[in-house]
């Protein structure tokens, strides 16, 4: 077996810029040659598939594991009766360079945190420890790494060399 997959949480509440700022990440990683997963966690019930398409439809029958396979990709679905837990989802990720997760906020690893505007007060509460950076339109309160909204380059590069041990 491997070595364990780097991890580098996302961390900020709704509305706060996470979706758009990782999509520039994961581009600008891709660029670089990294095979990159991603996790997104969610206290939502989620659906599995388009409705009216055959794997909905196995799913809202009752299968407890349904899967899409099509050349190329394959689509997993399986009832667990609670949250899978980020370790397993890790496991599944494969041979990755790195995952990103957003969500699972608690979990103990490096994590980044979005904070997009001005006036916002609502932050998530980062231990000194895990806090790897800070991307935001503001200057943080805290002494660490902070990159603009707009600079994935940035932010990827500092993966690079603190979680990646790549210079």
């Amino acid at each position: 077996m491997g070595k364990p997959v780097p991890v580098v949480g996302l961390a900020g509440y709704s509305g706060s810029g996470k979706t758009t700022f990782l999509e520039k990440l994961i581009i600008e990683l891709k660029s670089r040659g990294y095979r990159i997963g991603v996790i997104k966690h969610t206290h939502h019930a989620v659906g599995f598939d388009q409705p009216g398409k055959d794997t909905w439809r196995h799913a809202q029958a009752g299968a407890d594991f349904v899967a899409l396979a099509a050349p190329g990709s394959y689509s997993v679905f399986k009832k667990t009766e609670r949250d899978p837990g980020p370790e397993i989802l890790i496991s599944m990720a494969g041979e990755m360079d790195l995952v990103i997760v957003e969500g699972y906020k608690k979990e103990k690893w490096p994590k980044i945190e979005v904070f997009y505007r001005h006036g916002t007060s609502e932050r998530p509460d980062i231990p000194d420890g895990e806090l790897l950076a800070v991307v935001s339109d503001v200057q943080p309160e805290k002494d660490v790494p902070h990159f603009g909204l707009d600079d994935a380059a940035g932010v990827a590069e500092y993966i690079e060399q603190m979680v990646l041990k790549k210079v």
